[in-house]
């Protein structure tokens, strides 16, 4: 990885306002950080000497007058950002403005290959400032303190063997995925204009991702919303058991519950979520038993979450969780066992692991280009 070059304070603070804006103006960079025109003329030109800016075009001014129009320059960089889902990987690169350069999808046993293809795919001689990767739990920082790891065995080989096909020496940060959905909701989805929410994964497994004044809360061990080890059940004579929870929530569950359900006369059984909740769609009557069971039983959970948080909304997203048709029912139980709060349907869908992590890995590289000013003016 390329070291970035030492900054003075204001370059430093140009180069996020830079990045954050996508282009500007010198008078616009000025508002925008705060700073005299002539200490903005003094960062421009130094970025522009790093190659950290590059002019772009002109924009006519109020006066009539054409200013200079700036963005990233080549050597700002890049960063990349892996979901490690159960089935597939994706993985984007993108500037440190956000703009998309690259992704690629492929098996989760050949993350390396997916890692491979997105960054021969980033323009040559890009230096790669990080790499996020969204996993399914992330629990203890390693010793150096560079990242995280995954805190489960079956994670940690697929991670090994996709960090082989890193460039050496680039800083690897781990995030939990439900975390990095949550994020994509709020910046580009179901939650935007929302400060404070919830975001309720249900599908294979369950999750919570909790946005508290537009921060996501990750608690004290990095396990904030992990709905699973809720003690599950409560009742007498029943000892709960290890993410007893997630076991009865969780698809594979459903799934169960559906093959004990289904009667001779209902014709083949849904072997997958996703047909169950087609045929649900279609009319189905033992289908729509079942979805309304599962859309009570979320409903539940999420009577908990409101009782914990008070997020003012929740928003629904998994493989099962974001079909709208569990919203009715999720709304009555609610309703039911807490006090109002609004319930919707992910809006980001399958790609909002990956998305928020992207979002993480561009704050996460400005600021390894930003914590490189060394200098005051």
């Amino acid at each position: 990885m390329a070291a970035a070059p030492r900054l003075t304070e204001s370059a430093s603070a140009v180069f996020a306002v830079l990045a954050g804006a996508g282009s500007a103006t010198r008078p616009q960079l000025a508002s925008l950080a705060r700073l005299s025109k002539p200490t903005v003329s003094s960062a421009v030109a130094e970025l522009e000497s790093a190659r950290l800016a590059a002019h772009s075009g002109t924009a006519s001014g109020g006066t009539g007058r054409n200013a200079a129009v700036y963005r990233l320059g080549p050597a700002a960089g890049a960063v990349l950002a892996v979901d490690l889902g159960p089935a597939l990987t994706r993985v984007r690169g993108c500037a440190l403005d956000g703009t998309l350069l690259a992704q690629a999808t492929g098996d989760r046993e050949d993350a390396a290959g997916a890692v491979r293809e997105a960054l021969a795919a980033l323009p040559a001689d890009t230096p790669l400032r990080t790499v996020v990767v969204a996993v399914g739990d992330v629990t203890a920082r390693d010793r150096e303190g560079s990242g995280m790891r995954p805190a489960t065995a079956k994670a940690g080989p697929v991670f090994d063997a996709m960090t082989v096909a890193l460039p050496p020496g680039v800083p690897v940060h781990l995030e939990n995925n439900v975390n990095c959905a949550a994020l994509a909701e709020l910046h580009e989805g179901a939650a935007r204009g929302r400060h404070t929410f919830g975001y309720l994964r249900i599908g294979v497994g369950i999750g919570l991702g909790i946005v508290v004044g537009n921060q996501v809360l990750r608690g004290a061990n990095g396990a904030a919303g992990e709905l699973a080890r809720l003690p599950y059940p409560w009742d007498h004579g029943v000892e709960p058991r290890r993410e007893a929870l997630e076991e009865h929530i969780g698809a594979r569950s459903l799934l169960r519950r559906t093959a004990a359900a289904w009667r001779e006369g209902d014709g083949p059984c849904p072997g997958t979520a996703e047909r169950l909740f087609a045929l649900a769609a279609e009319g189905h009557p033992t289908a729509g038993a079942l979805v309304g069971r599962h859309a009570a039983d979320v409903g539940r959970l999420a009577a908990a979450v409101a009782a914990v948080l008070d997020p003012g909304v929740i928003v629904l997203g998994g493989s099962t969780g974001a079909d709208p048709q569990l919203l009715p029912g999720v709304r009555a139980e609610l309703a039911r066992l807490s006090w109002p709060t609004e319930v919707v349907s992910s809006t980001v869908g399958e790609l909002g692991t990956v998305v928020g992590a992207a979002r993480l890995g561009v704050a996460r590289g400005v600021q390894t280009v930003t914590d490189a000013a060394g200098m005051k003016d």
